[in-house]
């Protein structure tokens, strides 16, 4: 046992005892720290097969044969190369971004990268993991980047080099919350760039851009376009909800604190 891991085993006792273990998503009390509580893990909606070959859209039971074409990648080919996503934007999963980008529960970082990773396929070639980036100026108020913890932890799993300021937000852009697809693409157009120092790092490469939540597409398609840009072989969008509302049942559908419907194959 490393002594890390020594000191937690050692202190846990006395965390559980001055913070007893709370499920992140309704708050029912847990054996440990990590995890949610069995009612929200089997609340949780993971994307399944059959699926759309480019963008991963699940089709359900009823629909197309895995790896057909869904409607909107036919209407307009995305940029990217797939989209990994761990879960489908529900109640759950909203109250788990929310813990972690506005609760400041960065030790749930983890836990949801894992639950990304597992959806990446496997590639015989080293990728770069690049983080969705925040302006300095947001990120100063936040205090972190929950797209960076997200990536660190993913290129920790061995998923490739984390290169966390391989994107750079040029100029601070207003909230995107309850914008339409377009509102979105015409705020971020030049608001994403490729930082100068990793230019040439980037030519002939694999990326994986890793976001929380993926809405209209908007954010995360001037990354891709950015990265393309630089000589990127190919931008894969992993993240850890993705907003597709017509591929779930919504026993009681949210309030959205991060709204917004997926209409367009691009991204965030």
């Amino acid at each position: 046992m490393s002594p890390r891991a020594l000191l937690a085993d050692t202190l846990s006792p006395l965390v559980d005892l001055v913070y007893p273990p709370r499920c992140p998503a309704c708050g029912a009390g847990l054996a440990r720290q990590v995890g949610l509580c069995a009612e929200c893990w089997d609340q949780l909606v993971i994307p399944s097969a059959p699926s759309c070959g480019t963008c991963q859209r699940p089709f359900g039971e009823s629909g197309p044969d895995d790896g057909a074409i869904c409607a909107p990648c036919l209407a307009k080919p995305p940029k990217h190369d797939g989209i990994a996503a761990a879960t489908l934007y529900n109640d759950v999963s909203r109250k788990l971004v929310l813990a972690l980008k506005h609760g400041g529960r960065i030790a749930l970082a983890p836990m949801l990268a894992r639950l990304m990773a597992a959806r990446l396929r496997p590639s015989s070639t080293e990728r770069l993991i690049i983080p969705v980036p925040l302006h300095r100026w947001r990120l100063w108020q936040r205090g972190f980047n929950q797209a960076g913890l997200l990536a660190r932890e993913i290129a920790r799993l061995g998923h490739g080099r984390l290169m966390v300021d391989g994107l750079i937000r040029t100029r601070r852009t207003p909230s995107l919350g309850g914008m339409g697809a377009k509102a979105r693409r015409r705020v971020l157009t030049g608001a994403v760039t490729v930082n100068p120092r990793y230019a040439a790092a980037l030519r002939g490469r694999h990326v994986i851009l890793v976001d929380d939540v993926l809405t209209s597409g908007a954010t995360s398609s001037v990354c891709v376009a950015a990265l393309k840009k630089a000589g990127a072989t190919s931008v894969t969008i992993c993240c850890f909800a993705r907003v597709l509302d017509e591929a779930i049942d919504l026993r009681a559908p949210p309030e959205r604190e991060t709204p917004g419907s997926t209409k367009d194959p691009g991204a965030t």
